[in-house]
C-alpha cells in the first residue's frame, strides 16, 4: 500500500485497509488484530454477525450483497454497509435503523464479479434519494470491477468511479461531500490506490487461501 501510495504521491494514511477475513476462523483474525488490524470485511451476513459477536471491538464492514429479510440480523453489528445498491434498500435499512450507519453506494460495472450494484446512469438520482433519510450517513462509492489478470486492465474502471464521484460532488447531489472510493482487492489493489481509492479490500494477500 504505501509503494502505491508513493507512486501517486498520497499520503499512505489516506487509505486505509478493510481486511477481508471471508472463509478464514476467530483465530487468523485475532492474529490480525494483534498485528494491529480494526478494520474487516465479510460478504455473508451470517459470517459477519458470528465473528462481530465474537469480536465486537473490530470494525466491521458488510461487503456482500443483502438481502431484505436479512437486514435486522446484520445491523446491529456493522459500522459501514458498502453494498447499498438502490432505493429500496435503501429505505429499508433506514427504518431499522436506531442510529447512523455509514453506507457507500455498490456501483455495477459488468463482470461476474458481482451481479448486484446500482448502474452508474443511475447513481446520482440514488444520491439525491438517500439524501432524504435520516440514518444512513452516505459516505462515497465502492465498486468490484470484472476480473482481470492484468491489473492495469482494471484502470479505467477505477478512474470512472473517481469520476462519478468527482460528478456527483460537482453536482452537489449530497449534503455532504463525498470522500470514500472502495475498490481494489488483493490483485489490483495498488492501481486502484494510485487512481485514488481510499478504502482497499483485501483477503487472500493477507491470509492467504480460504480455508
Amino acid at each position: 500500500m504505501r509503494d502505491a501510495a508513493a507512486r501517486a504521491g498520497r499520503d499512505a494514511a489516506s487509505i486505509r485497509l478493510v481486511a477481508v477475513s471471508k472463509g478464514h476462523g476467530a483465530d487468523i483474525i485475532r492474529q490480525a488484530a494483534a498485528a494491529g488490524q480494526t478494520c474487516f470485511g465479510e460478504n455473508y451476513v451470517q459470517s459477519l454477525t458470528t465473528k462481530a459477536k465474537e469480536f465486537p471491538a473490530l470494525e466491521w464492514h458488510f461487503i456482500g450483497h443483502l438481502q431484505k429479510n436479512k437486514i435486522n440480523t446484520l445491523l446491529p453489528h456493522i459500522r459501514c454497509l458498502q453494498t447499498i445498491d438502490s432505493w429500496a434498500l435503501a429505505e429499508a435499512v433506514d427504518r431499522r435503523l436506531p442510529q447512523r450507519l455509514e453506507g457507500l453506494i455498490e456501483v455495477h460495472l459488468g463482470g461476474e464479479a458481482t451481479k448486484s450494484g446500482c448502474d452508474p446512469k443511475s447513481v446520482i438520482a440514488l444520491v439525491e434519494q438517500i439524501n432524504r433519510l435520516d440514518h444512513i450517513a452516505l459516505r462515497g462509492l465502492m465498486v468490484i470491477p470484472p476480473f482481470l489478470e492484468n491489473p492495469e486492465e482494471s484502470r479505467p474502471y477505477f478512474r470512472q468511479i473517481r469520476t462519478l464521484l468527482e460528478e456527483i460532488n460537482r453536482l452537489g447531489a449530497y449534503k455532504t461531500p463525498l470522500t470514500e472510493l472502495s475498490m481494489g482487492m488483493s490483485h489490483d489493489f495498488g492501481v486502484a490506490i494510485e487512481e485514488g481509492a481510499t478504502l482497499v479490500r483485501i483477503g487472500a494477500a493477507i491470509f492467504g487461501p480460504r480455508v
